[in-house]
């Protein structure tokens, strides 16, 4: 009731209840008692025709001779609005009719047994018992809950009764009169004006209730307010990271007790920064509020959770176990984001809207029973989807090699791979055609189980990038490079494998700087090979570190051309010192058709007037070929395997094809 009567004060008045309308909130008073008021004029009505019977045995005491008129006068005004009041509670009748019921009973229980009573002889007797009319009066103003006009007028019915039957009675005993009149007028100011504190109290009580239930019900939704503050993302308003991992332990606490299977779903904004950084931070905002009122809208039939799981990474969690309707909502998820159409044309995979890539995993018997798993691999499949091509979807398969467990079990390792010298370099050498001298080594990684079991850098180069674990792993090699063949002196040059998320990295350039400082190697005496196929994402992050480091002396080559869609746009952004040619282009130079092709790039490379080197090179015929081609720099097993460093630090030592 007391909820019912704040909604209705808050819905009338934004303010403080005290604030409202005087009348407005007497009205809201008078409602609000209304229940109480009923309750107590039927339980007060009760207790009086009792004690009103009762007196009876004062009547036969005081006044034998007309007590049997009394008595039978109370039974009948005490049965008849008893009556009366049960009717009205049976109709629900409301509590000023049963407060009017009660002011009547009053009345007319005093007038009944006045009527027969001062028929009596017993005139001493009846003189001093009209005094007990006063417990009407006092009922109409103490003992009922009656507002105080009610209360006033029937009290000032008793008091007209009182002094009509006493100056019929006793007209000339002005003593007696003046007495019992001033004793009977005294009770009506005083009882009338206790009524009135009673009254006005019960209304203070009332208001400051409900300014009491106002500041609780405030103090609420302030706590609401703030609860969904905290689990709201501040940019697109979905639930934030905290909130969806509640709904995550709530849902796999489902799973585990009821059995309630459910997806985690990854998405992820493709080429998000490359569109924060070319339209602006604004825009970029602008872009994820899009997308997620887009899939909000999309998720709603599914009774889905979506939340923003990272700066361009939101998550969708769904109560549905079958792989199907997994792939179905991930689908939908997809489309959803390229039906916006949103322009995103600064893309170099030939996409010109803003689209995501999703990766999704679901509740299988074999789950697992750690929490982490299901989102590890929604992660997984997501890493999956970019590397497929990005605005595609990828279910987590337990069976791909890119998501399996044993890559997880080389995440892992990966991680402890230094403190545990589970990783070392060797190293490849890179001779000039022209004089057969070794110019320069590419230091390359492996890495083995503790078990000792050898690892295919094919197989922990990819795991390492999509972990993070590359930024360790390759300040390490910088270092290990430095300290056991550039310092000593072994070779002149050596070349280091860098990554783009090693080049996106902040710090990577001072990281590189520090190693040379401490390690005294000149910047001169180390290259950085780039691969061709570097995501072009963060563009100008990359150019900026590779200018730093060229600022320090270090080399940058340009790995594995063409065999990627950046290779010329390097070509155009960055002047290399070398460019290695892929050793793919190597394979039909015996034909036509593949030394022609060969010939052109070499002829491109030339005319942008940097080194070459070509990989690959296993047999005479490859080196004879380079030779006639007016290739200097060659690199491949022919001329010597990757070698550990103690085969450099002799060079009467080195592989015997180094020598040819």
């Amino acid at each position: 009731m007391q909820t019912t009567l704040l909604k209705a004060i808050e819905a009338s008045w934004p303010q403080r209840p005290q604030d409202a309308p005087t009348a407005e909130l007497y009205n809201l008073y008078r409602r609000h008692i209304e229940p109480k008021r009923a309750r107590a004029a039927r339980q007060g009505l009760w207790v009086a025709v009792i004690v009103y019977l009762l007196f009876a045995v004062t009547d036969i005491i005081l006044i034998p001779d007309v007590a049997r008129d009394t008595i039978v006068a109370r039974f009948m005004v005490g049965a008849s609005v008893l009556t009366v009041l049960e009717t009205l509670v049976w109709f629900r009748a409301g509590a000023r009719w049963l407060d009017i019921t009660c002011a009547a009973a009053l009345v007319t229980g005093y007038l009944f047994w006045l009527l027969p009573a001062v028929a009596t002889t017993a005139t001493e007797s009846i003189r001093y018992y009209m005094i007990f009319g006063t417990i009407f009066m006092m009922g109409a103003n103490l003992f009922f809950n009656f507002f105080v006009l009610l209360s006033a007028v029937t009290s000032a019915f008793v008091l007209v009764i009182f002094f009509t039957s006493i100056l019929m009675l006793f007209p000339t005993d002005m003593p007696y009169l003046v007495a019992f009149g001033t004793f009977y007028i005294s009770c009506f100011i005083f009882t009338s004006y206790v009524n009135w504190k009673l009254n006005d109290e019960r209304y203070n009580v009332f208001l400051n209730a409900l300014e009491a239930q106002h500041q609780h019900h405030e103090s609420e939704q302030r706590g609401k307010s703030l609860e969904r503050l905290s689990n709201t993302d501040y940019l697109t308003g979905i639930d934030n990271r905290r909130a969806i991992d509640k709904r995550l332990r709530d849902l796999w606490n489902a799973w585990h007790n009821e059995g309630t299977g459910f997806a985690a779903i990854l998405v992820d904004v493709d080429f998000f920064k490359k569109y924060n950084d070319f339209y602006g931070h604004q825009a970029g905002d602008r872009c994820l509020i899009l997308v997620a009122n887009a899939l909000q809208e999309a998720l709603t039939p599914f009774n889905a959770s979506l939340g923003r799981y990272g700066g361009e990474e939101f998550i969708v969690l769904a109560q549905i176990a079958k792989r199907d309707q997994v792939s179905s909502l991930a689908e939908i998820i997809r489309s959803t984001v390229e039906r916006l159409n949103l322009v995103h044309d600064q893309r170099r995979d030939g996409q010109a809207v803003v689209t995501v890539s999703v990766g999704a995993s679901y509740t299988r018997p074999n789950s697992g029973p750690k929490l982490e798993r299901i989102i590890d691999e929604a992660d997984r499949a997501l890493y999956s989807a970019k590397a497929n091509g990005r605005n595609c979807i990828r279910l987590f398969n337990p069976d791909d090699p890119l998501s399996s467990d044993d890559n997880e079990n080389i995440a892992s390792l990966l991680r402890m791979a230094v403190k545990k010298d589970l990783v070392r370099l060797v190293y490849q050498p890179i001779q000039n055609l022209q004089t057969g001298k070794l110019e320069a080594v590419e230091a390359l990684m492996r890495l083995q189980m503790i078990d000792g079991t050898p690892i295919s850098p094919g197989q922990f180069i990819p795991i390492a990038e999509r972990t993070g674990s590359i930024l360790e792993l390759g300040l390490w090699a910088i270092r290990r490079v430095c300290t056991e063949m550039l310092a000593p002196g072994h070779v002149p040059l050596s070349s280091v494998n860098v990554s783009a998320i090693q080049l996106k990295s902040r710090g990577f350039a001072l990281a590189v700087s520090t190693i040379l400082e401490e390690t005294g190697v000149k910047g001169e005496r180390l290259a950085f090979e780039i691969t061709e196929g570097i995501d072009m994402e963060g563009q100008s992050d990359v150019i900026r570190c590779i200018k730093d480091l060229e600022s320090m002396g270090i080399r940058i080559w340009l790995d594995d051309f063409g065999t990627g869609f950046a290779g010329l746009s390097w070509l155009r952004l960055f002047p290399f010192d070398t460019v290695k040619i892929d050793r793919s282009f190597l394979q039909d130079t015996d034909q036509p058709h593949g030394r022609s092709m060969l010939e052109d790039i070499i002829r491109l490379v030339r005319h942008r007037g940097h080194k070459i080197l070509i990989e690959g090179l296993e047999t005479p015929e490859h080196v004879a070929l380079m030779h006639e081609l007016g290739i200097e720099h060659g690199q491949g097993f022919y001329l010597g395997r990757p070698a550990p460093v103690t085969d450099f630090r002799d060079l009467a030592k080195l592989p015997a094809a180094v020598g040819r």
